[in-house]
């Protein structure tokens, strides 16, 4: 079974931009890096650019991969290949996680989401995001609090989802 993120994180920024990856996180990180256990540092890769406005997505080198297999499938020469492959594979950083569970964010990358001193990461499944912290609470708290007045009163957001094994 392929382990997935989950959870939330906050997260201090230094100086340098060296910030933690929780410990919960880097078991996902190492579970989806082929070299993993002989190496015991995983490897992401960090996914960044315009179309991510205000944080940056993080994959398994797993995950990353089937990505890639996917825009491999696309056309050659379409302009949804190239689309893909300057949005994303363009727009993609590998790195490693340090002996001290820690990655150093390049400046960047920390511009474009306006990093400085606690970013959150956020699980979504496959990959997990990174937030400046007070940007992913204003967000976060608008989007939901206006998805929410569109529900029932008594709402349940497992009732988004198909029970297992219900197949459909």
């Amino acid at each position: 079974m392929v382990l997935s993120f989950r959870g939330e994180f906050n997260q201090k920024v230094d100086t340098k931009g060296r910030v933690s990856v929780p410990a919960d996180f880097r078991a996902v990180l190492a579970d989806g890096d082929p070299r993993c256990p002989e190496v015991p540092l995983p490897r992401m890769v960090v996914l960044h650019g315009p179309h991510l406005k205000n944080c940056l997505h993080v994959y398994t080198i797993e995950a990353m991969a089937e990505i890639e297999e996917g825009i491999r499938k696309l056309p050659r020469g379409s302009a949804e290949r190239k689309r893909a492959s300057r949005m994303i594979l363009g727009k993609s950083w590998d790195t490693e996680i340090d002996k001290d569970g820690r990655i150093v964010l390049p400046q960047r990358l920390r511009q474009q989401i306006g990093l400085e001193n606690e970013a959150v990461m956020v699980a979504m499944g496959d990959y997990f995001e990174i937030w400046n912290a007070a940007t992913y609470d204003e967000v976060e708290a608008a989007e939901t609090a206006e998805w929410l007045e569109d529900q029932p009163e008594d709402f349940d957001p497992l009732s988004l989802i198909d029970p297992p094994g219900d197949g459909g």
